[in-house]
């Protein structure tokens, strides 16, 4: 008895486990396989976008706002530092930026002056902007362009490289200045915009002009071309043919007419930064172009313009009836008018 028992745990000890089929193994390990993998790569993947993610925010926290140069306290609010939208100014995020604006009248010399600024390598003068009527259509349109135009993320065959210094445009009193001026001069003095008044003291000059140049727009003088200016004496010469006829009998309210709408301009925007200068005073000093870039607080270059002047020499050759407005302005506080006011 003892025997077989003894047997039977012998037999017992002998018994071995049924084999399992290969094929099951093997897809036991191969699952096991795919987990441990899948694992793995879920973990570098966390790893990877937060280290992503810390090195955003230490770019973030390590990013400082520009420092202001060393300048008067009432030059702060002019300078800036804008950032555009289109493009990076790289390596000149912290040069500092004017703003400024040029306020004229048609025909007043500002078409030759912006070409001047724009020679030098550090001003941006776009142009007249608010030409374009939908631009001035309310004050919303008129300072979303600003806008624009002072993030330098306004581009016309005047913008400048990354590095520009100061950037503006022309603006023409009947564009819509003056009847939104309380809007504009209050975003002027929180943009911190400096004004150019660039005015015409020979007010019947600027008459001849402006009646030249109408009379060109309908004609085309040149091939069949309108051009307000011209880069050649020829094109000048044949422009300067044409005399025009002034009304002498609405002239005096035309000229004072003109001399009222400047007058209202300054009182409008007295409370900007701005300086007054004149077409005359420029073609006979060109030291008052130092003056300009002083005033907008850029270095001092030579600047320079293609553009050729059309009416020259005395007023007697550029006005057919010159007999009858003679009479007119004479004994007027106009009658300086008559004489040159300087040589070309």
């Amino acid at each position: 008895m003892a025997d077989d028992l003894c047997f039977f745990a012998k037999d017992s000890f002998v018994l071995k486990a049924p084999k399992k089929s290969p094929l099951v193994l093997r897809m036991i390990v191969l699952v096991f396989a795919m987990v441990c993998g899948i694992y793995i790569c879920s973990v570098c993947l966390k790893q990877i976008s937060s280290t992503t993610t810390a090195g955003f925010l230490n770019i973030q926290l390590t990013e400082r706002p520009c420092e202001k140069p060393e300048i008067e306290p009432s030059e702060v609010p002019y300078v800036h530092f804008p950032r555009p939208i289109s493009y990076s100014r790289a390596e000149c995020a912290c040069n500092p930026v004017r703003f400024f604006a040029i306020l004229s009248t048609q025909r007043s010399g500002s078409g030759w002056f912006e070409t001047l600024l724009n020679s030098h390598i550090n001003i941006s003068s776009n142009g007249e902007i608010f030409s374009v009527k939908v631009r001035r259509s309310n004050i919303s349109t008129i300072t979303e362009t600003l806008d624009k135009i002072y993030n330098l993320d306004w581009f016309t065959s005047a913008s400048k490289n990354e590095c520009t210094a100061a950037v503006g445009l022309k603006w023409m009193l009947n564009q819509g200045l003056m009847q939104n001026h309380k809007e504009i001069v209050e975003y002027f003095n929180m943009r911190g915009v400096s004004l150019i008044f660039l005015f015409r003291r020979n007010l019947l000059r600027r008459m001849i002009s402006m009646l030249a140049n109408s009379y060109d727009r309908e004609t085309k003088q040149l091939n069949g071309t309108h051009k307000s200016h011209v880069h050649s004496p020829h094109e000048a010469e044949i422009l300067a043919q044409y005399k025009p006829s002034i009304n002498a009998t609405l002239l005096i309210r035309d000229l004072k007419q003109v001399e009222d709408t400047a007058a209202k301009a300054l009182q409008f925007f007295n409370s900007t930064r701005h300086s007054i200068f004149y077409y005359e005073d420029m073609v006979k000093n060109r030291t008052k172009l130092v003056d300009v870039m002083n005033f907008l607080r850029v270095p001092q270059r030579d600047l320079k313009s293609r553009q050729v002047k059309i009416h020259k020499g005395s007023l007697s050759e550029q006005i057919k009836n010159w007999d009858d407005v003679r009479k007119t302005l004479k004994g007027t506080h106009y009658e300086s008018f008559l004489q040159a006011d300087y040589q070309i």
